[in-house]
């Protein structure tokens, strides 16, 4: 009899601890769809690494071929990520399903990286040549302090932060498409992410079917202090370069993870695209600077 109990005790233990893992997603705008294709990993954990998939063969870059490339991944949705060609070689191609938005109808996932003071990061992104802007979206890769605030959870608490990019069409209009910052941190203005004001292109529109160049560099603040760093550069253009205050918890100061977000919205319908459309990532390189 107590070996029965014993058991019993062991397999509820494990089954509720499975159960309990925290999200730091704030909102249903940012959180992965339920489905069983969100496959979570435990392998190596990173710091300076370089990707560019040219050994990769093309078809679906499944859960596995990304654990093993990136490191410790969570969220990976092998039916909206292919291996295909890239700027040079191979590369990677997200799906966007059509009338979706978020998790529904992109790809949200996260790599466990070494935790650190400061990264800097470049990658190639490009648009297909077809592809339909409407509102605008989150996009690329980025950096997540502490907590890795997004979604509508503000950093107001000092416990995270998150440097993102997003494409933004201002009333969906093609004639005016531009890349913009999308910063999580102690001193926001508002509830979502600040965008400031610095804009690529300047004027005018991105353009579909070309490869844009992507450089981040974020540093980590110290106790309550203004001394952190935030940079995206497109292209060599500046569209931010301030010093920023992440966090005041300084247990939570550290950048934590890599993000990979590409997807609609935004929660609003028009966010939402009927088409089915792709965005394309090359030659990622991530250095842990310390």
């Amino acid at each position: 009899m107590i070996q029965k109990l014993t058991a019993a005790f062991i397999i509820v233990l494990l089954f509720t601890t499975g159960a309990c893992k925290k999200t730091t997603q704030g909102s249903t705008e940012e959180v992965p769809a339920s489905s069983s294709k969100y496959v979570a990993h435990t392998s190596a954990i990173n710091s300076t690494f370089s990707l560019n998939w040219d050994n990769n063969a093309a078809g679906t870059y499944t859960s596995s071929q990304a654990n093993s490339d990136f490191g410790n991944v969570s969220g990976w949705n092998q039916s909206r990520a292919n291996i295909t060609g890239g700027k040079s070689g191979n590369g990677i191609q997200v799906v966007l399903l059509p009338n979706a938005l978020s998790g529904d109808g992109g790809l949200i996932s996260n790599t466990d990286i070494s935790d650190g003071p400061a990264y800097e990061m470049d990658y190639d992104i490009k648009f297909h040549s077809q592809f339909h802007w409407s509102r605008g979206g989150k996009v690329g890769f980025g950096f997540l302090v502490g907590d890795g605030n997004t979604g509508g959870d503000p950093g107001w608490d000092g416990n995270g932060g998150s440097l993102r990019l997003m494409w933004y069409s201002p009333d969906s209009n093609p004639d005016r498409v531009f890349f913009q910052p999308y910063v999580y941190y102690r001193d926001q203005a508002g509830e979502y992410g600040d965008s400031f004001t610095q804009r690529y292109p300047s004027s005018g529109a991105l353009q579909k079917g070309v490869w844009y160049h992507v450089h981040m560099y974020i540093k980590s603040n110290t106790g309550s202090n203004r001394d952190g760093h935030a940079q995206i550069l497109i292209n060599g253009t500046s569209i931010l370069d301030m010093d920023i205050r992440w966090t005041t918890n300084d247990s939570k100061r550290l950048i934590r993870n890599l993000s990979f977000h590409t997807f609609r919205g935004g929660s609003q319908t028009y966010w939402q695209a009927s088409t089915q459309d792709y965005i394309y990532y090359d030659n990622l390189s991530v250095h842990k600077i310390q």
